[in-house]
């Protein structure tokens, strides 16, 4: 079986990385980059800490408008797939990446498999909630990280291909947490120490392209008891800029930082403030204590358990949702897994080539026709 595996940001390198290995090791891998992130701070840090192989293809498409940037990976995307030919189309999450590689793959019939697929935060406004509903379904194979997203897939009419495996962010968590520790300069290298600071990422454009919003996460945190380190995104550090708009003093501003300091500087933080949803789970993965500057979360179950606070931009609300975290330390049941999400993806498609001993394309189920001509 041949997979060709679509990525383009941040968070798919983490997730591709340990699925990468595990799938190398029994299957044929081709791996794309579509270039969505660019920049050494966002995508070539993360490749070398994370051990990933060198891209086979890098489209080279850049940053652009959501149409545009969509549509350049699309017609970058086609011809690679008809030359490669894979059984399998594999794509993360909710990026343009992953909405382009599923569509480029529907289009030439390639059965496309969907990691973190059931996911939803039912706010149709954000670019991510279209790319995963539609990926969704596009997809042969939907590996859902928990029950809560396999049921969500149903009532969607979703029923076959569904897998409930956990999150391959665990995955990455349990792989990399030990080596963070131990090598990472941080947070030594902004002169604190464990426990004694927050840590905040802001990123997404519902809050980084309104001026009310940013200002409003910039007075939350500066309200705050302890410094904030703030490692800032290229597109907050642009809209900072273009606002006129200017942290507080107890905001230690730095660069974009690998993965492996990235979970350092969480696994060290007095509490987490973010809009990302990789940093929620790696806070709850870390124990953390997490405030999300969102109205939604995908990650539900991290807020049923009460170890993740929707604060919005509100400042009231952050620094109400950070002190309820202090008077509070919920128990931490497992909720997305054990670890490994990567062996059970694998275990699947070892399924679909016992089923399919005579296909020589066992993804697709026929001999040389998952790529029309």
């Amino acid at each position: 079986m041949r997979f060709l595996t679509v990525v383009g940001a941040r968070p798919q390198f983490i997730k591709a990385a340990p699925l990468c290995e595990a799938l190398r090791h029994r299957f044929d891998e081709v791996f794309v980059h579509t270039g969505q992130h660019y920049d050494d701070g966002m995508s070539a840090v993360f490749f070398e800490q994370l051990g990933l192989p060198k891209p086979d293809h890098h489209l080279g498409v850049g940053s652009g408008l959501h149409g545009a940037q969509t549509g350049a990976m699309l017609t970058r995307l086609e011809p690679v797939m008809r030359r490669e030919r894979p059984d399998v189309v594999l794509v993360y999450g909710d990026t343009n990446s992953t909405l382009a590689g599923a569509l480029a793959a529907a289009k030439l019939q390639i059965p496309v498999a969907h990691v973190e697929a059931g996911l939803r935060s039912f706010n149709r406004s954000m670019p991510e909630e279209i790319n995963r509903v539609l990926t969704d379904h596009l997809s042969t194979w939907l590996f859902a990280p928990s029950s809560h997203a396999a049921q969500q897939l149903a009532a969607e009419g979703i029923h076959a291909g569904v897998h409930v495996v956990g999150d391959i962010m665990l995955d990455a968590v349990q792989q990399h947490a030990e080596r963070a520790r131990r090598f990472s300069p941080y947070p030594q290298a902004v002169k604190l120490c464990a426990g004694t600071f927050y840590l905040c990422t802001v990123h997404r454009a519902e809050n980084t392209d309104v001026a009310e919003r940013l200002q409003g996460i910039l007075d939350g945190i500066s309200r705050l008891d302890q410094p904030v380190v703030l490692p800032l995104h290229p597109r907050t550090r642009k809209r900072l800029a273009e606002f006129g708009l200017t942290p507080g003093p107890n905001v230690r501003v730095i660069e974009p930082v690998g993965y492996l300091d990235m979970l350092q500087l969480e696994r060290c933080a007095t509490a987490i403030l973010t809009d990302s949803g990789g940093v929620q789970k790696e806070a709850y993965y870390l124990e953390v204590p997490c405030v999300t500057l969102r109205e939604q979360t995908e990650w539900v179950e991290t807020v049923d358990v009460r170890w993740n606070v929707l604060a919005s931009t509100d400042p009231d609300a952050i620094t109400a949702a950070v002190e309820r975290h202090r008077q509070n330390r919920p128990p931490h049941p497992p909720l997305y897994g054990s670890g490994d999400t990567a062996e059970r993806i694998v275990q699947v498609f070892e399924g679909v080539v016992r089923d399919h001993p005579g296909c020589a394309r066992a993804g697709s189920a026929r001999e040389d026709t998952a790529v029309p001509q």
